[in-house]
């Protein structure tokens, strides 16, 4: 988280994270311009990589590979077609657009 905060400078990221223990441990410190956003706990629907996933999965349907690395390039290919408004519009949810509008 260091290394991210140092990355942002004087911008705000924020963070969405399940309830793991390690996340939410007390010892844990989050740098002033890192924001946790702790989704639900039992909620893997809400994380935004989930739709990301499905999004990638839909092109995979019923396809062999002939080894990992092939399927590798494949989605490589799929990641390469997409376009910027396809990854925000599966990855942006309101409570995290609220978010970011108090963060500011």
């Amino acid at each position: 988280m260091d290394w991210l905060s140092v990355q942002l400078g004087s911008d705000y990221a924020i963070l969405q994270i399940d309830q793991a223990p390690a996340h939410t441990s007390s010892k844990l410190r989050w740098p002033e311009n890192i924001i946790p956003l702790f989704q639900p706990a039992s909620a893997p629907e809400l994380n935004p990589i989930e739709r990301l996933w499905q999004l990638l999965k839909k092109p995979l349907k019923n396809q062999l590979f002939s080894s990992l690395q092939a399927l590798r390039e494949r989605i490589q290919e799929i990641f390469d077609q997409l376009s910027f408004e396809q990854v925000i519009s599966v990855s942006s949810y309101n409570f995290i657009l609220e978010a970011l509008f108090y963060a500011a």
